[in-house]
């Protein structure tokens, strides 16, 4: 009988989606035209399932496949549009509450309500379920893709002068993105020819033993390419917690300031800069 009660919502399924898409606007979880044909197709692979056999006791049948699919899509799809968790679980809720509601309007036993709103709740639940389940997944590759531009936005490689690179790195250096600056570093320094290059750390706010061997690591590749490197940005702070740690940074070139770095890089490449005079 619970089964049957469930079957009967597809004679309301038009009735069904209004109610749905109502609640959706009146919590404030839809985002307009595209979600509502999405939640129409949803309703309909539900009721098909339901029509198919699917129950609470078969959850994992292949009559819930094709709306499981759709759902995980949906999912993910409102986690990049940049819905909250709560408004993700509200669109599961917010079928549930919908269709318990056209059962309510039904002619039928009490007893008979109450045991097919727990079928519907036993069902609706797994999928809200799943729907947190797809969203932290979403969530999970935005946060994965805006780290990685983060990332490149954040080491750029700058051909400052011919034969000269700088980058200029901001934030805390770790293995990761360690990698990704060598990577940059020494394709710009194969792409231009480059015999210096400059790296300078102003931005990066501390630095500790493992910072100082990221660094090093970077001028022993870029030397590796035959070309020599120039750490610049070395403050106060920094030149004493250097001292501190013991690290050794005999042999590499370091200077206060990127405009100290650049000089020093002219003058290995014997190039003078000469202020022009203004004549009047």
């Amino acid at each position: 009988m619970q089964k049957n009660l469930l079957v009967s919502l597809k004679e309301h399924e038009n009735k069904l989606n209004t109610i749905w898409t109502q609640l959706l606007i009146e919590r404030g979880s839809t985002d307009g035209y595209t979600e509502e044909e999405e939640s129409k197709e949803f309703t309909s692979l539900f009721l098909d399932a339901i029509s198919q056999g699917g129950n609470s006791e078969n959850l994992n049948s292949n009559a819930f496949e094709k709306l499981y699919d759709l759902l995980t899509g949906i999912s993910i799809s409102r986690a990049k549009r940049g819905f909250s968790p709560r408004e993700t679980g509200q669109y599961m809720i917010s079928f549930k509450d919908a269709a318990s509601q056209i059962l309510s309007g039904l002619q039928i036993d009490p007893s008979e309500l109450y045991a097919a709103n727990v079928e519907l709740n036993a069902v609706v639940d797994n999928l809200i379920i799943m729907t947190f389940e797809s969203f932290m997944r979403g969530r999970e590759d935005v946060i994965s893709r805006q780290t990685d531009e983060i990332s490149e936005i954040s080491t750029p490689v700058i051909r400052v002068w011919e034969g000269v690179v700088a980058l200029p790195i901001i934030g805390t250096l770790d293995s990761s993105r360690t990698q990704i600056v060598m990577e940059n570093l020494l394709q710009q320094i194969v792409d231009t020819g480059s015999s210096i290059a400059i790296l300078d750390i102003s931005g990066v706010p501390a630095v500790d033993s493992l910072v100082a061997q990221h660094l090093i690591k970077t001028v022993s590749a870029t030397r590796l390419m035959g070309a020599e490197c120039i750490i610049s940005g070395i403050r106060p702070e920094i030149a004493q917690t250097v001292v501190h740690l013991g690290i050794d940074l005999t042999g590499i070139i370091t200077k206060a300031t990127l405009a100290s770095a650049l000089k020093t890089a002219f003058e290995m490449l014997q190039i003078a800069v000469v202020k022009k005079k203004t004549i009047y």
